[in-house]
Formats: structure tokens, C-alpha cells, sequence
């Protein structure tokens, strides 16, 4: 995320992992656009800086494809 905050801060990568029954993993990774500035000492920790989101669209733009990639899960 941008930082700890979890009211004000926004997420910049999400990955789902899916394990099913037949003992299948399914992984889906994203990175967003969080629409605010990452701060340096986020960036230091997790390697991912303002330029390499700048293109990417927000999480509202894939939230529906996790919905989709978790739909039946428990």
C-alpha cells in the first residue's frame, strides 16, 4: 500500500491466490493506480514507485475481476 494507514492509504499491488479442491492453485496479481502519491518509505519497502503506477488504472477498475476470479469461494 501507500503506507500503514488503512483509512487514508491505498492499495498499489494485490495478489489472490485460489486453492481448489483437486488441489489446482490459481494465482491473480494486480497493480494499481492508488491515485495518490506513494511515499518514499513505502516505495523503499516494497519497490514500487509513482512512474511504474502512473498508466495503470485504480483497484475500482479490477476490483470486479477478483469478484469474478473469487465468485464460489468460501
Amino acid at each position: 500500500t501507500t503506507g500503514v494507514n488503512t483509512v487514508r492509504d491505498r492499495i498499489v499491488e494485490i495478489c489472490v491466490i485460489k486453492a481448489l479442491p483437486g488441489g489446482e492453485v490459481q494465482t491473480v496479481t494486480h497493480r494499481v493506480n492508488p491515485g495518490v502519491p506513494i511515499p518514499l518509505e513505502a516505495s523503499l519497502i516494497h519497490g514500487i514507485y509513482d512512474e511504474d503506477v502512473a498508466h495503470l488504472p485504480p483497484f475500482k477498475h479490477v476490483a470486479k475481476t477478483l469478484v469474478q476470479f473469487l465468485e464460489g469461494c468460501d
